[in-house]
C-alpha cells in the first residue's frame, strides 16, 4: 500500500522544538524539581544541536524527563495533558493536505512515540506513528534511555503541495477534556517564570482564602481587586426570593470548584450549593453552605426540593467542569423540581495554572485558583425562564435542560456536546468518575501523593 509521509515537528507542528513537551512530561509526571533541573540543562541541550552532536540534545532532554519515571505516569500524561498543547501548535495548512489524501497516513517524530500517537491517530487521524521507542525496566520504570535511533530531517511532500478539496477535508477532533496543572506551554522563558512564581503564588493564595473568608459577602468584589483578582458582572440578578415562597434555582455552567462561591459573592448572600464528589475539605472550607448528592434520582430530587423550599439554590447541571470552550450535556433533574430557573453563564481567565483536576486531589483547586497572578471571574446573569418555556407548559425536563444548555451556550460563545461526566473522567483518568464512600485510606493517600508530585519532588 502507498504511504504519505509527514514529520511532526516542523511539518504538522508549527514549531520544531519539542523542549516544551518534555518539560510538561517532567512537571506533570514528576514534579517540580525534575522540572527546574531539566530547564536547567537547556543551555547544554541548545549546546548540543548547535555544535551537531547527532541526537545528543534530544537524547538528554529524553532522559531528564523521564529516567526513573513510571511508563503509566508517561502515558497519562500523552492521555490527558499533552493534546492540548500539541493541537494548539497545529498548523492547519499542512493538516488539510495530509487528511486530503488518501493513502496510508504515517507521521514520523522525533519525540518518543508513547508521547504523541494518542494525539496523533485520535486527532489528526494518522494511521501509524514513526518514531523512538522509551526503554522500560521489569519494574515498569522508564530508564531514559531509547531504542530505535531518533529520526531526523524526513522529506514529506505533502507540506509542498496544494489541496483543492477543501470541502471533501476531515477535520482534526477538537481537544475538548484535558488535565494537568499548567496553562500555558512550558517554554524556557514561560519555565522560569512559572519556577520563580510558585512560591510567590503560594503565600498570595494562602492570604486571598483567609482574607476571603474573613470578609462578608458584599465586600469580597471590591477587595479582590486590592489582591489582582476581578469579577466581571453582566446582567441583572433576581431579588431575594421572599418568605413563604420557594426560592429561584440558579443554573449555572460548571468551570471551576469557585463557580457556586464567586455566584454568592455577586449576590452578596450565601447561596447553598449543590455539589457530588468534592473532597471533604472542600466543603469544610466553603464559605457557602453545600448539598452532596448521592446519584440516586428520587433522593436527589427531595433534598433539592427541600432546599428550594427553604430558599434560592445554585446547581451546575454537568455535573463536572469543562475547560475547554465546550458545554457537556445537563442533567435534566433540576427542570423537573422547578420553574423558577434563572440561567447564569460562568467563566474564568488564569495565566498560570488551571483550577480543576481529574486526576489529582480536588481539595487544591481553589488554591490553583489563586495561585494565578491576576484570576478573573465572569458573571452572566439571564433572564428567568418564561413559564413556556418550562414543564409547567408541558415541555418534558430533557427539553427544558437542552434549551438552557443552548442559551447559555451561545451567551459564551461555546458549543453544546453530548458528552457526560463518565465520558471525561474515561478519557482522563480511566474511570467513570464515580467516587465510592469505602475508598481505601491507600488509595486516598496515592491521590494525595499524585496531586502533589509537581511541588513536592
Amino acid at each position: 500500500m502507498e504511504c504519505v509521509v509527514s514529520e511532526l515537528e516542523g511539518r504538522l507542528l508549527k514549531d520544531s522544538d519539542t523542549f516544551c513537551y518534555f518539560m510538561l512530561v517532567a512537571f506533570e509526571a514528576s514534579g517540580l524539581i525534575r522540572f527546574a533541573l531539566l530547564l536547567l540543562l537547556w543551555p547544554v541541550i541548545r549546546i548540543l544541536d548547535k555544535v551537531g552532536k547527532g541526537d545528543m540534545g534530544l537524547k538528554v532532554m529524553i532522559f531528564a524527563a523521564v529516567a526513573g519515571v513510571g511508563e503509566s505516569d508517561i502515558e497519562w500524561v500523552a492521555r490527558a495533558v499533552l493534546p492540548k498543547f500539541l493541537m494548539d501548535d497545529l498548523d492547519m495548512e499542512v493538516w488539510k493536505v495530509l487528511s486530503s489524501k488518501k493513502e496510508k497516513r504515517v507521521v514520523v517524530t522525533k519525540m518518543p512515540r508513547v508521547m504523541v500517537e494518542r494525539f496523533v491517530k485520535e486527532h489528526l487521524r494518522a494511521d501509524e506513528v514513526v518514531g523512538v521507542e522509551l526503554c522500560v525496566n521489569r519494574f515498569g520504570l522508564a530508564t531514559g534511555l531509547v531504542r530505535g535511533g531518533s529520526i531526523h530531517n524526513v522529506s514529506s511532500s505533502d507540506s509542498k503541495e496544494k489541496c483543492h478539496n477543501e470541502h471533501q477535508l476531515l477535520r482534526p477532533l477538537p481537544v475538548i477534556f484535558h488535565d494537568g496543572r499548567l496553562v500555558k506551554r512550558p517554554t524556557p522563558s514561560t519555565a522560569l517564570l512559572i519556577l520563580l512564581w510558585t512560591p510567590l503564588g503560594i503565600c498570595l493564595a494562602i492570604i486571598r482564602i483567609i482574607v476571603g473568608s474573613l470578609l462578608p459577602f458584599w465586600a469580597t468584589p471590591y477587595v479582590s481587586r486590592l489582591f489582582g483578582g476581578k469579577v466581571v458582572v453582566k446582567g441583572r440578578p433576581p431579588p431575594p426570593a421572599s418568605p413563604g415562597n420557594s426560592g429561584v434555582l440558579f443554573v449555572c455552567t460548571h468551570r471551576t470548584l469557585m463557580d457556586p462561591v464567586v455566584l454568592s459573592a455577586v449576590l452578596r448572600r450565601q447561596i447553598p450549593a449543590v455539589t457530588y464528589s468534592i473532597s471533604r475539605l472542600s466543603e469544610m472550607l466553603s464559605p457557602i453552605p453545600t448539598v452532596r448528592l448521592t446519584r440516586i434520582r428520587h433522593v436527589d430530587a427531595e433534598k433539592i426540593k427541600e432546599e428550594l423550599s427553604k430558599g434560592d439554590l445554585v446547581v451546575c447541571p454537568e455535573g463536572t467542569t469543562c475547560r475547554e470552550p465546550f458545554l457537556l450535556r445537563f442533567s435534566a433533574l433540576f427542570a423537573e423540581l422547578t420553574d423558577r430557573i434563572v440561567p447564569v453563564a460562568m467563566n474564568y481567565r488564569v495565566g498560570f495554572f488551571h483550577a480543576t483536576t481529574a486526576r489529582g486531589w480536588k481539595g487544591l483547586d481553589p488554591i490553583f485558583f489563586f495561585m494565578n497572578p491576576r484570576p478573573v471571574y465572569e458573571v452572566t446573569f439571564l433572564n428567568q425562564l418564561p413559564v413556556e418555556a418550562t414543564c409547567s407548559s408541558g415541555k418534558s425536563p430533557h427539553d427544558v435542560a437542552n434549551y438552557v444548555q443552548r442559551i447559555l451556550a451561545a451567551t459564551l460563545g461555546f458549543e453544546c456536546t453530548n458528552f457526560t461526566r463518565r465520558d471525561k473522567y474515561r478519557v482522563l483518568a480511566g474511570n467513570d468518575g464515580s467516587v465510592s464512600s469505602c475508598t481505601s485510606f491507600v488509595h486516598r493517600i496515592k491521590k494525595v501523593i499524585t496531586t502533589f508530585k509537581p511541588f513536592l519532588q
